[in-house]
Protein backbone atom coordinates (compact mmCIF):
# COMPACT_ATOMS: atom_id res chain seq x y z
CA UNK A 1 0.00 0.00 0.00
CA UNK A 2 1.37 3.86 -0.84
CA UNK A 3 2.47 6.01 1.25
CA UNK A 4 -0.48 8.80 1.70
CA UNK A 5 0.39 12.26 -0.49
CA UNK A 6 -0.57 13.72 2.45
CA UNK A 7 -0.22 13.75 6.21
CA UNK A 8 -0.98 15.79 9.23
CA UNK A 9 -0.12 13.68 12.55
CA UNK A 10 -1.53 15.07 15.83
CA UNK A 11 -1.34 19.07 14.36
CA UNK A 12 -1.29 21.89 16.96
CA UNK A 13 -1.48 25.68 16.50
CA UNK A 14 -1.89 28.44 19.12
CA UNK A 15 -2.45 31.90 18.38
CA UNK A 16 -1.65 33.26 22.39
CA UNK A 17 -4.87 31.55 23.88
CA UNK A 18 -6.22 31.03 21.11
CA UNK A 19 -6.35 27.25 20.30
CA UNK A 20 -6.24 26.89 16.46
CA UNK A 21 -5.54 23.29 16.38
CA UNK A 22 -5.92 20.70 19.28
CA UNK A 23 -4.44 17.75 17.86
CA UNK A 24 -5.64 17.72 14.04
CA UNK A 25 -5.02 13.91 12.07
CA UNK A 26 -5.86 14.24 8.02
CA UNK A 27 -4.52 11.61 5.68
CA UNK A 28 -4.91 12.33 1.81
CA UNK A 29 -3.92 9.02 -0.59
CA UNK A 30 -2.40 9.72 -3.40
CA UNK A 31 -4.58 10.97 -6.25
CA UNK A 32 -7.46 11.51 -4.23
CA UNK A 33 -9.37 14.16 -3.13
CA UNK A 34 -9.99 15.61 0.65
CA UNK A 35 -12.58 17.69 1.49
CA UNK A 36 -12.30 19.72 4.49
CA UNK A 37 -15.72 20.65 6.25
CA UNK A 38 -16.51 22.76 8.95
CA UNK A 39 -17.37 26.44 9.81
CA UNK A 40 -15.49 29.58 10.22
CA UNK A 41 -12.91 29.39 12.44
CA UNK A 42 -12.56 25.51 12.69
CA UNK A 43 -8.95 25.62 11.92
CA UNK A 44 -9.39 25.05 8.27
CA UNK A 45 -7.24 27.22 6.79
CA UNK A 46 -4.25 26.93 9.65
CA UNK A 47 -4.13 23.54 8.38
CA UNK A 48 -4.03 24.71 5.00
CA UNK A 49 -1.08 27.04 6.01
CA UNK A 50 1.04 24.41 7.72
CA UNK A 51 0.84 21.67 5.21
CA UNK A 52 2.06 24.40 2.32
CA UNK A 53 4.75 25.38 5.12
CA UNK A 54 3.43 29.36 5.37
CA UNK A 55 3.44 28.28 9.00
CA UNK A 56 5.04 26.32 11.75
CA UNK A 57 3.06 24.03 14.16
CA UNK A 58 3.48 23.94 17.72
CA UNK A 59 3.02 20.45 17.84
CA UNK A 60 2.34 17.04 15.93
CA UNK A 61 4.27 16.49 12.61
CA UNK A 62 2.79 17.06 8.54
CA UNK A 63 4.43 15.20 5.89
CA UNK A 64 3.26 16.04 1.78
CA UNK A 65 5.19 13.73 -0.63
CA UNK A 66 6.66 12.25 1.18
CA UNK A 67 8.53 15.12 2.82
CA UNK A 68 8.16 16.69 6.38
CA UNK A 69 6.91 20.60 6.00
CA UNK A 70 9.83 21.31 8.84
CA UNK A 71 12.67 19.80 8.44
CA UNK A 72 12.24 19.82 4.25
CA UNK A 73 10.22 23.20 3.31
CA UNK A 74 11.80 23.63 0.01
CA UNK A 75 10.73 20.38 -0.85
CA UNK A 76 7.30 20.53 -0.02
CA UNK A 77 7.29 23.89 -1.82
CA UNK A 78 8.47 22.34 -4.95
CA UNK A 79 5.30 19.69 -5.12
CA UNK A 80 2.55 21.51 -4.51
CA UNK A 81 0.52 24.42 -5.16
CA UNK A 82 -1.73 26.46 -3.50
CA UNK A 83 -5.03 28.83 -3.79
CA UNK A 84 -6.40 30.57 -1.04
CA UNK A 85 -9.68 32.10 -0.44
CA UNK A 86 -8.71 35.48 -1.89
CA UNK A 87 -7.63 35.01 -5.87
CA UNK A 88 -3.48 36.33 -5.38
CA UNK A 89 -3.57 37.80 -8.86
CA UNK A 90 -2.00 41.54 -10.46
CA UNK A 91 -4.74 42.97 -11.83
CA UNK A 92 -2.72 45.06 -13.47
CA UNK A 93 -1.18 42.51 -15.45
CA UNK A 94 -3.28 40.38 -18.02
CA UNK A 95 -3.99 37.28 -17.81
CA UNK A 96 -1.63 35.77 -19.52
CA UNK A 97 1.25 37.89 -18.37
CA UNK A 98 -0.11 36.74 -14.89
CA UNK A 99 0.96 33.17 -15.49
CA UNK A 100 3.81 34.10 -17.63
CA UNK A 101 5.24 35.65 -14.68
CA UNK A 102 4.87 32.19 -12.21
CA UNK A 103 6.81 30.84 -15.29
CA UNK A 104 9.83 33.17 -14.78
CA UNK A 105 9.83 33.16 -11.04
CA UNK A 106 10.24 29.18 -11.01
CA UNK A 107 13.12 28.83 -13.50
CA UNK A 108 10.81 27.61 -16.69
CA UNK A 109 12.71 30.06 -18.64
CA UNK A 110 10.55 32.64 -21.53
CA UNK A 111 9.71 30.34 -24.13
CA UNK A 112 8.48 27.27 -21.56
CA UNK A 113 6.68 29.85 -19.61
CA UNK A 114 4.97 31.55 -22.67
CA UNK A 115 4.06 27.65 -23.79
CA UNK A 116 2.25 26.58 -20.32
CA UNK A 117 0.69 30.10 -20.17
CA UNK A 118 -0.89 29.31 -23.64
CA UNK A 119 -1.89 25.83 -22.31
CA UNK A 120 -3.60 27.32 -18.65
CA UNK A 121 -5.83 29.68 -20.66
CA UNK A 122 -6.97 26.84 -22.79
CA UNK A 123 -7.70 24.72 -20.21
CA UNK A 124 -9.37 27.31 -17.94
CA UNK A 125 -11.21 28.35 -20.98
CA UNK A 126 -9.76 31.86 -20.49
CA UNK A 127 -7.99 31.92 -23.91
CA UNK A 128 -10.28 35.02 -25.09
CA UNK A 129 -9.60 36.81 -21.74
CA UNK A 130 -5.97 36.40 -21.95
CA UNK A 131 -4.84 39.62 -23.07
CA UNK A 132 -7.25 41.54 -20.92
CA UNK A 133 -5.83 43.16 -17.60
CA UNK A 134 -6.81 41.02 -14.65
CA UNK A 135 -8.75 43.97 -13.09
CA UNK A 136 -11.44 43.63 -15.99
CA UNK A 137 -12.20 39.87 -15.33
CA UNK A 138 -15.31 38.45 -13.27
CA UNK A 139 -14.60 37.31 -9.77
CA UNK A 140 -15.05 33.34 -11.44
CA UNK A 141 -12.68 34.20 -14.13
CA UNK A 142 -10.08 35.57 -11.77
CA UNK A 143 -10.82 32.49 -9.12
CA UNK A 144 -10.29 29.71 -12.45
CA UNK A 145 -7.08 32.09 -13.12
CA UNK A 146 -5.63 32.13 -9.61
CA UNK A 147 -6.32 28.34 -10.03
CA UNK A 148 -3.96 27.97 -13.41
CA UNK A 149 -1.57 29.70 -11.46
CA UNK A 150 -1.16 27.38 -8.94
CA UNK A 151 -0.71 24.96 -11.67
CA UNK A 152 2.06 26.33 -14.03
CA UNK A 153 4.56 23.72 -12.38
CA UNK A 154 2.33 21.09 -12.61
CA UNK A 155 2.14 20.07 -8.78
CA UNK A 156 1.62 16.46 -7.99
CA UNK A 157 -0.31 18.01 -4.45
CA UNK A 158 -2.64 20.54 -4.87
CA UNK A 159 -4.62 22.51 -1.72
CA UNK A 160 -7.65 24.73 -2.24
CA UNK A 161 -8.53 26.60 0.64
CA UNK A 162 -12.23 27.72 -0.02
CA UNK A 163 -11.91 27.95 -3.54
CA UNK A 164 -15.42 28.84 -4.04
CA UNK A 165 -15.87 31.53 -1.52
CA UNK A 166 -17.98 34.61 -2.61
CA UNK A 167 -18.23 32.91 -6.21
CA UNK A 168 -21.73 33.35 -7.64
CA UNK A 169 -23.74 29.77 -8.80
CA UNK A 170 -22.39 29.54 -12.66
CA UNK A 171 -19.01 30.02 -11.33
CA UNK A 172 -18.91 27.39 -8.39
CA UNK A 173 -20.43 24.57 -10.91
CA UNK A 174 -17.67 26.00 -13.36
CA UNK A 175 -14.57 25.82 -10.83
CA UNK A 176 -16.16 22.48 -9.38
CA UNK A 177 -15.74 20.69 -13.35
CA UNK A 178 -12.30 21.92 -13.79
CA UNK A 179 -11.45 20.39 -9.80
CA UNK A 180 -13.34 17.20 -11.09
CA UNK A 181 -10.95 17.25 -14.00
CA UNK A 182 -7.31 17.36 -12.16
CA UNK A 183 -8.60 14.55 -9.64
CA UNK A 184 -9.04 12.30 -12.56
CA UNK A 185 -5.85 13.23 -13.76
CA UNK A 186 -4.22 12.22 -10.95
CA UNK A 187 -3.79 15.60 -8.84
CA UNK A 188 -3.85 15.23 -5.04
CA UNK A 189 -6.14 17.82 -3.94
CA UNK A 190 -6.81 18.96 -0.12
CA UNK A 191 -10.07 20.93 -0.85
CA UNK A 192 -11.21 23.06 2.56
CA UNK A 193 -14.80 24.28 2.25
CA UNK A 194 -18.23 25.46 4.82
CA UNK A 195 -20.28 24.37 1.51
CA UNK A 196 -21.95 21.02 2.24
CA UNK A 197 -22.69 21.05 -1.63
CA UNK A 198 -19.48 21.12 -2.15
CA UNK A 199 -17.91 18.28 -0.50
CA UNK A 200 -20.33 16.15 -0.96
CA UNK A 201 -20.02 16.62 -4.85
CA UNK A 202 -16.21 16.64 -4.97
CA UNK A 203 -14.68 14.91 -1.90
CA UNK A 204 -13.53 10.75 -2.25
CA UNK A 205 -13.72 11.66 1.31
CA UNK A 206 -14.34 13.97 3.99
CA UNK A 207 -13.33 14.86 7.29
CA UNK A 208 -15.72 17.29 9.33
CA UNK A 209 -13.27 19.49 11.57
CA UNK A 210 -14.63 21.59 14.13
CA UNK A 211 -13.06 23.24 17.09
CA UNK A 212 -9.75 22.26 15.45
CA UNK A 213 -10.34 18.65 15.94
CA UNK A 214 -11.40 16.57 13.27
CA UNK A 215 -14.63 15.51 14.86
CA UNK A 216 -15.55 12.55 11.65
CA UNK A 217 -14.06 11.32 8.78
CA UNK A 218 -15.86 8.79 6.15
CA UNK A 219 -16.86 9.08 2.58
CA UNK A 220 -20.15 11.40 2.26
CA UNK A 221 -21.92 7.92 2.35
CA UNK A 222 -20.53 6.82 5.21
CA UNK A 223 -21.24 10.01 6.96
CA UNK A 224 -24.71 9.55 5.83
CA UNK A 225 -25.06 5.86 7.08
CA UNK A 226 -24.28 6.95 10.66
CA UNK A 227 -27.30 8.73 11.14
CA UNK A 228 -29.51 5.93 10.24
CA UNK A 229 -31.53 5.24 6.63
CA UNK A 230 -34.01 8.26 6.59
CA UNK A 231 -34.55 10.77 8.82
CA UNK A 232 -38.35 12.29 9.60
CA UNK A 233 -38.89 15.77 9.93
CA UNK A 234 -41.96 16.85 12.27
CA UNK A 235 -43.17 20.49 12.86
CA UNK A 236 -45.45 20.30 16.11
CA UNK A 237 -48.30 23.02 16.34
CA UNK A 238 -47.45 24.07 19.87
CA UNK A 239 -43.52 24.80 19.83
CA UNK A 240 -43.79 24.83 23.68
CA UNK A 241 -44.64 20.78 23.31
CA UNK A 242 -41.23 20.04 21.24
CA UNK A 243 -38.98 19.16 23.61
CA UNK A 244 -42.26 16.85 25.47
CA UNK A 245 -42.76 15.33 21.84
CA UNK A 246 -39.02 14.72 21.25
CA UNK A 247 -38.60 12.32 24.12
CA UNK A 248 -41.78 10.38 23.16
CA UNK A 249 -40.26 9.85 19.98
CA UNK A 250 -36.65 8.94 21.41
CA UNK A 251 -36.73 5.47 21.24
CA UNK A 252 -37.44 5.11 17.35
CA UNK A 253 -34.66 7.13 16.39
CA UNK A 254 -31.34 5.24 14.96
CA UNK A 255 -29.11 8.39 16.54
CA UNK A 256 -30.01 11.47 18.83
CA UNK A 257 -33.18 13.35 17.94
CA UNK A 258 -32.28 17.02 17.25
CA UNK A 259 -34.84 19.80 18.17
CA UNK A 260 -35.50 23.29 17.58
CA UNK A 261 -37.71 24.43 20.32
CA UNK A 262 -38.31 27.91 19.33
CA UNK A 263 -39.93 26.58 15.46
CA UNK A 264 -41.39 23.28 16.77
CA UNK A 265 -38.95 21.27 14.84
CA UNK A 266 -37.82 17.80 15.18
CA UNK A 267 -35.16 15.71 13.05
CA UNK A 268 -35.37 12.04 13.66
CA UNK A 269 -32.71 9.90 12.07
CA UNK A 270 -34.98 6.66 11.94
CA UNK A 271 -34.13 3.12 10.08
CA UNK A 272 -36.96 2.25 7.72
CA UNK A 273 -38.40 5.67 8.10
CA UNK A 274 -41.85 4.68 5.67
CA UNK A 275 -42.42 2.21 8.41
CA UNK A 276 -42.70 3.91 11.40
CA UNK A 277 -44.60 7.27 10.37
CA UNK A 278 -47.59 5.70 11.54
CA UNK A 279 -46.26 5.03 14.59
CA UNK A 280 -44.95 8.50 15.12
CA UNK A 281 -48.29 9.97 14.04
CA UNK A 282 -49.69 7.61 16.81
CA UNK A 283 -47.74 8.64 19.19
CA UNK A 284 -48.45 12.70 18.55
CA UNK A 285 -51.86 12.37 18.50
CA UNK A 286 -52.00 9.97 21.27
CA UNK A 287 -50.26 13.01 23.62
CA UNK A 288 -53.04 14.79 22.15
CA UNK A 289 -50.71 17.07 20.13
CA UNK A 290 -50.87 18.65 16.57
CA UNK A 291 -48.52 17.68 13.74
CA UNK A 292 -48.47 20.95 11.39
CA UNK A 293 -45.82 19.39 8.76
CA UNK A 294 -44.54 15.66 8.72
CA UNK A 295 -41.62 14.56 6.15
CA UNK A 296 -39.51 11.98 5.10
CA UNK A 297 -36.24 12.02 3.24
CA UNK A 298 -32.66 10.37 3.04
CA UNK A 299 -29.90 12.54 5.35
CA UNK A 300 -27.86 14.57 3.85
CA UNK A 301 -24.67 15.95 4.74
CA UNK A 302 -26.84 19.07 6.06
CA UNK A 303 -28.27 16.83 8.45
CA UNK A 304 -24.34 14.91 9.23
CA UNK A 305 -22.88 18.71 9.95
CA UNK A 306 -26.00 19.32 12.41
CA UNK A 307 -25.90 15.74 14.29
CA UNK A 308 -21.77 16.74 13.93
CA UNK A 309 -21.30 20.42 15.40
CA UNK A 310 -25.23 21.13 16.89
CA UNK A 311 -25.47 23.82 14.44
CA UNK A 312 -27.12 23.39 10.79
CA UNK A 313 -24.75 25.05 7.65
CA UNK A 314 -27.09 27.79 7.11
CA UNK A 315 -26.02 28.73 10.88
CA UNK A 316 -22.37 29.05 10.38
CA UNK A 317 -21.46 33.14 10.25
CA UNK A 318 -20.31 34.78 6.93
CA UNK A 319 -16.25 34.97 6.43
CA UNK A 320 -14.72 38.24 7.48
CA UNK A 321 -12.19 39.28 5.98
CA UNK A 322 -9.10 39.77 8.52
CA UNK A 323 -5.74 41.26 7.29
CA UNK A 324 -2.58 39.06 8.20
CA UNK A 325 0.18 41.14 9.70
CA UNK A 326 4.53 40.32 8.54
CA UNK A 327 6.56 39.27 11.25
CA UNK A 328 10.31 38.10 10.54
CA UNK A 329 9.72 38.78 7.03
CA UNK A 330 6.63 35.77 6.57
CA UNK A 331 3.36 36.58 6.63
CA UNK A 332 1.37 35.46 9.55
CA UNK A 333 -2.22 35.17 10.09
CA UNK A 334 -3.86 36.41 12.62
CA UNK A 335 -6.14 34.22 14.91
CA UNK A 336 -9.29 35.79 13.57
CA UNK A 337 -8.05 34.58 10.11
CA UNK A 338 -7.26 31.30 11.21
CA UNK A 339 -10.49 29.39 10.07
Amino acid sequence: MSSPAVLADGLVKSYGSVRALAGVDLEVAQGSLLGVLGPNGAGKTTAVRILSTLLRPDGGRAMVAGHDVVAEPDAVRATIGLTGQYAAVDENLTGRENLELVGRLLHMGRAASRARADELLADFNLTDAGRRPARTYSGGMRRRLDLAASLVARPAVLFLDEPTTGLDPASRIALWEVVEQLRNDGTTILLTTQYLDEADRLADRIAVIDGGRVIAEGTSTELKDRLGEDVVDIRVADPSRTAEITGLLADLAAAAPRAEESSGRISLPVHHGAGLLAEVVRRIDGAGAEVAELSLHRPSLDDVFLALTGRTAEAVPAATTVPTRRRFGRRQATPEAAA
